[in-house]
């Protein structure tokens, strides 16, 4: 590697401008179109409110819609189901509507034969009971009650992980899941606010950066929400950071992305 190459730290308030960069910097690449390592941070996210552009994610979601690929909103239910979701009511709604769908999920992919991010996050070892005092399978539900208990919980106990190597080593050249390893929830700032951490081993930028970022922000807000908490930023790391795409694919993409960047800016 040169000595001129600098890992690229991305930090934007904005999650759609993140994601731009990101993807506009590995189409910059000469050789291998991938960042190693790429670190994404999206700041002042205000517990959902400004997130995106969302003239940006339509731009992308069209050139997404015309390869065949999965949409944004597709690939960030796949970390979290924001749908199932009901602020106001009980957690355990979200639980036992996302376990019954799940099998129909599976079926729909093939990709999903292993799982899927959210279900690991709740139902990490299947053969654990359902009684959620001694169900640690369900993380989340375990990181929320360590948390609100206040009996002296420490901070490492908010960690929940997605990569088991039980399932998930192999020696297949191509592993469509899990590129998500980890997950981490950690207050800061005053005390009520929260980031959400996510590691990636490699994180594809056209098809599933976008999506990835919108699901852990979502996941991040259910976590805060039932934590008490006010989510105010969303970190991702990668190892890998790769373009999967020829860059003549996606011509039309970046050149508009960069129309609406320049805009943004002079606003």
């Amino acid at each position: 590697m040169s000595d001129k190459y600098k890992p690229p730290i991305i930090t934007e308030n904005n999650l759609s401008k993140a994601w731009a960069r990101a993807f506009l910097t590995s189409m910059s690449q000469k050789k291998k179109k991938e960042l190693t390592p790429l670190v994404v941070m999206v700041t002042e996210l205000n517990n959902g409110v400004g997130w995106e552009d969302m003239e940006i994610r339509r731009l992308l979601d069209t050139s997404l819609q015309k390869m065949g690929r999965q949409s944004c909103n597709t690939v960030a239910n796949t970390i979290f189901p924001e749908s199932l979701w009901n602020p106001n009511g009980d957690r355990d709604q979200l639980y036992n509507r996302y376990k019954k769908l799940f099998p129909c999920l599976q079926k729909i992919e093939k990709k999903n034969n292993l799982g899927l991010y959210f279900e690991r996050l709740i139902a990490y070892d299947p053969s654990e009971s359902d009684n959620p005092d001694s169900n640690k399978s369900n993380q989340l539900e375990h990181i929320i009650r360590a948390y609100t208990s206040r009996q002296g919980v420490r901070r490492s106990v908010l960690q929940a992980a997605i990569f088991d190597p039980r399932r998930d080593h192999s020696r297949r050249p191509y592993l469509k899941f899990p590129c998500l390893q980890h997950v981490t929830f950690t207050p800061y700032g005053d005390g009520r606010g929260m980031a959400v951490n996510g590691f990636y081993a490699m994180q594809y930028l056209f098809e599933r950066a976008y999506g990835n970022y919108l699901g852990l922000c979502r996941l991040g807000r259910f976590v805060a929400h039932e934590l008490g908490l006010e989510l105010v930023q969303m970190n991702c790391m990668v190892g890998i950071g790769k373009l999967e795409v020829y860059n003549d694919c996606v011509k039309g993409l970046a050149e508009g992305i960069k129309e609406i960047l320049a805009e943004l800016e002079q606003k």
